[in-house]
């Protein structure tokens, strides 16, 4: 049945390959063969590799930078030189992927397997598809002798998967000089979205969720378990996370999910349709927001959400806890701060014995305005291709090297070419795979898309 799926939606799926989509092929087959995982891999080879394909297409060395943190950890920036007729416009991908052990696998996870019309392999879908996409058209663009009206900035990072060195951070601390872009065209979110096999909608990302995580933690003296005390340290926590199970925070919309709402309004039919109409609208009634809510997608993208992840307490059987601890993960909406955060929880535990103490990096994560000369020129893209589908902006639930180009001032729009069903999702999970044709109408898409960004005068700032 996947086989006969594939030929009815991707005719051409076994067609001889063009010398582009075998290019792209080969990049894509080198890339997954080489391990990037943080635990064991080197993304500093994949780097490498890629920026000696630059080199062997006649990008001069200066243009192609290999720039590390720490031996391991290589991110890839090139330059394609333009007429310097606006500020450029920059690509990213990631060449990082995540841990993927044989045992889990049917195949190699570090070998890429093609069968059934499917390429399978650690990095098919996250995100050395994307990385493909652009290392074989930026090439294929200098062979063509196009000359872009700015230039364009290629940059495939390491460590946005998770690790001690993510590569845009880095990059934007310490070389930000070589990213000043007018925007940024992300691979890695967004995309054509399938449904029962049929296609619904382009997914532009221009929104993301901040991560923040907080430790809930009871401490007290303890003593011996045949004499309980009201104070037990478990109770408390057990209480603050029940208070916390019952408080829903309030809806904030921004500028991309209220699109998102209004336009799958005329995709979705009856109640649903209506309550996204609703809930994009001023005043939306309460009732559509909470029916909306029963779905965890739409709640996520209606709301901040906080949910307990981890537990631990006490140190013996036959004793009284002393402490006990909960981790509680949340995902902040743009407009929400890590401060107005753990004022909430702290207002809904309303225990002073409960400790609310939120850890790691500030969460905040600006929202990009998709403007109609961005929608423009991907519909334009789409249109040629996929003739009569909306652009669908969509805010993402969890995270991207988006985040960091945001905060510094560089609109950032999550542009997949790939078509995929949400409901057969397996990028970080056992194996990883990407429809063929997919792949190589997502080559095509991004020689476009390309071409179309290079020739446009779009100039963009971030949102105030």
């Amino acid at each position: 049945m996947k086989t006969l799926i594939g030929l009815l939606l991707f005719p051409c799926a076994f067609a001889q390959l063009s010398p582009e989509h075998q290019a792209a092929r080969d990049i894509l087959k080198q890339l997954v063969e080489i391990n990037t995982t943080d635990s064991s891999g080197n993304v500093t080879q994949a780097a490498d590799a890629m920026a000696q394909r630059f080199r062997d297409a006649g990008f001069a060395a200066d243009d192609v930078k290999v720039l590390a943190p720490v031996p391991k950890k290589g991110n890839l920036v090139v330059r394609f030189h333009g007429l310097q007729r606006g500020k450029p416009v920059l690509f990213l991908a990631h060449l990082d992927v995540v841990e993927a052990r044989r045992s889990d696998w049917s195949f190699d996870p570090f070998r890429l397997t093609e069968r059934d019309g499917w390429f399978y392999g650690r990095g098919t879908s996250d995100d050395k598809d994307g990385d493909a996409d652009l290392v074989a058209n930026f090439i294929r663009l200098k062979k063509e002798g196009f000359t872009p009206d700015r230039d364009l900035i290629l940059a495939l990072t390491a460590d946005e998967e998770g690790g001690d060195y993510n590569g845009m951070d880095w990059l934007l601390k310490n070389h930000s000089d070589i990213l000043d872009a007018t925007f940024c065209i992300n691979t890695d979110a967004g995309g054509g979205e399938l449904k029962n096999s049929k296609r619904i909608s382009f997914d532009v990302q221009g929104a993301e969720k901040g991560y923040q995580s907080f430790r809930f933690t009871v401490t007290n003296s303890g003593g011996h378990s045949s004499l309980p005390r009201k104070d037990n340290a478990i109770d408390s926590l057990a209480a603050a996370l029940v208070h916390l199970q019952g408080y829903t925070f309030p809806m904030k919309l921004n500028n991309i999910t209220r699109g998102f709402f209004e336009t799958m309004s005329s995709l979705e039919t009856g109640q649903t349709a209506r309550d996204m109409k609703a809930v994009a609208g001023a005043n939306p009634p309460a009732d559509a927001i909470s029916r909306l809510s029963e779905s965890p997608y739409y709640n996520a993208l209606l709301r901040t959400t906080c949910v307990p992840t981890m537990l631990s307490g006490g140190h013996a059987e036959n004793a009284l806890p002393q402490d006990a601890t909960a981790i509680v993960n949340c995902r902040l909406v743009p407009d929400d701060t890590r401060e107005g955060v753990t004022e909430a929880l702290e207002r809904v535990i309303h225990d002073q014995k409960v400790s609310v103490t939120p850890y790691g990096h500030p969460p905040e994560s600006p929202s990009s305005v998709l403007t109609p000369e961005i929608r423009d020129v991907i519909q334009k893209v789409v249109d040629g291709m996929w003739p009569g589908i909306p652009i669908l902006p969509v805010m993402v639930t969890g995270g991207t090297d988006g985040r960091p180009l945001r905060l510094a001032g560089i609109p950032t729009f999550g542009v997949s070419g790939i078509w995929a069903d949400p409901d057969d999702e397996r990028a970080h999970g056992r194996d990883e795979r990407v429809n063929v044709q997919a792949f190589y109408d997502s080559v095509d898409f991004y020689y476009r898309l390309i071409r179309e960004f290079g020739t446009q005068q779009l100039e963009l700032s971030a949102p105030k």
